[in-house]
């Protein structure tokens, strides 16, 4: 762009919020405290801030290894962020394998995570220097652009630098076709309805409320010991909700064996939309296996929030072991990532419906770039509304959709850490 935009220094922050009583709450992650491993990338005239999402104890940790990330990416990156976004796929990939830190994962867990809070605040930090919302950042840039701020190594099977451009190239024939979508807004789905620690009666006016709120599809959190209560809470809400609205559970890794197999034949039997997390989140050949029972329903098995990285994600693609990919951009290395793991699902024909702990705040950018840029449909968006009064520029809904952000960065800065 022809403007040097230094960074003069940067910070960590540990934020943390305490949930409303029940709210959260699933079947394995009981008392959750939403929290945000903040990093924050300061020049002279803008703040970029990045996240990376706990539920409390740890936070910390990975707050502390994202200082240690962040300046490593001013020693090797440089300080202009242009310079390190134009070859950003290079610049992770150092930070990725840092010759001592990624013993840690290696490209998982608290360092991975740590990786997303920088990578994201990078983002924010660019977006805002050029004064533009990031889904719009994103559809500026040329294909060679884009390609350049993805590490394709370990994945180069199945998405070559090649396969990148020829993805990007036949889908900006037709984008104009998809462009709408700014207008219209991008539709959500309500998972705050179905808490595991909401009481029956709370869940069912939650859904009602949300009907009237808009939303055609919402998502109820199942797992617990007794499989015929999680059962009469589905019904319980179909009965509110009617027949016509997507009705979605969720397992948070919960079912072990053969109790998945179990649950998620009954849950097929009740026609839900889609089954989430059923069982371990690394465990690739049991998702193929209730895969292949659940497609014979109609079923759509979704998986993600638990997936640390590109190459488990091509593993489960490969392996035919997901139909809808969850990826979340706070949990693999950031934005460069997930538009990675986005690339590997458009080409295997698979749907993109973010998991979004962050209330789709950074992910309502990048749907909108998913849609309009890589030809994935437009189906929902995940949301969250119970820390909405912390952000800066808060996520929109109105109507069950996705109002289009205007405003210039990623929508992750919080008012909490707002100044260096």
């Amino acid at each position: 762009m022809g403007v040097v935009s230094t960074i003069k220094s940067f910070a960590t922050r540990d934020v943390r919020f305490k949930m409303p009583e029940g709210s959260g709450s699933d079947a394995v992650h009981t008392d959750p405290e939403y929290a945000y491993a903040v990093t924050l990338l300061e020049t002279e005239d803008h703040v970029g801030s990045g996240s990376a999402f706990t539920i409390g104890a740890g936070n910390d940790i990975v707050a502390d290894l994202a200082g240690r990330l962040a300046e490593r990416l001013l020693r090797i990156g440089g300080r202009d962020i242009e310079e390190i976004m134009a070859r950003f796929g290079t610049v992770q990939k150092a930070l990725a394998d840092d010759p001592q830190l990624r013993w840690l994962g290696p490209h998982k867990g608290a360092i991975h995570l740590a990786l997303a809070s920088v990578t994201n605040a990078a983002f924010d930090l660019w977006a805002r220097q050029r004064g533009m919302p990031l889904w719009q950042l994103l559809l500026s840039l040329d294909d060679a652009e884009v390609v350049a701020l993805l590490d394709l190594s370990w994945i180069e099977d199945v998405l070559s630098p090649r396969d990148a451009l020829d993805l990007l190239a036949r889908e900006r024939a037709t984008r104009d076709a998809r462009v709408g979508i700014l207008e219209k807004g991008y539709p959500g789905y309500d998972t705050s309805i179905g808490w595991f620690g909401y009481s029956d009666d709370l869940v069912a006016s939650n859904a009602r409320l949300a009907v009237k709120q808009g939303f055609r599809a919402m998502k109820l959190k199942v797992g617990s010991a007794d499989l015929e209560n999680d059962l009469r809470r589905f019904q319980l809400v179909r009965d509110e909700v009617g027949e016509d609205v997507l009705l979605m559970v969720d397992a948070n890794q919960q079912w072990k064996w053969p109790e998945v197999e179990r649950a998620c034949e009954a849950f097929a039997e009740r026609g839900a939309y889609w089954i989430e997390e059923p069982t371990h989140p690394d465990d690739v050949l049991g998702h193929q296996r209730l895969a292949v029972t659940l497609r014979k329903r109609h079923v759509r098995l979704a998986l993600g929030e638990h997936v640390s990285h590109r190459v488990l994600f091509k593993n489960f693609i490969q392996a035919g072991a997901v139909d809808i990919v969850q990826v979340d951009a706070l949990r693999v290395a950031g934005v460069s990532e997930f538009l990675a793991v986005s690339m590997m699902a458009r080409i295997a024909g698979l749907s993109v419906i973010p998991h979004v702990g962050d209330m789709g705040q950074i992910h309502q950018h990048l749907v909108l770039f998913n849609h309009i840029g890589l030809g994935l449909p437009a189906e929902m968006l995940e949301y969250i509304p119970h820390l909405s009064a912390h952000f800066e520029a808060p996520a929109v809904v109105k109507d069950g959709c996705y109002i289009t952000p205007t405003a210039a960065g990623s929508g992750l800065a919080l008012r909490e850490t707002c100044d260096v």
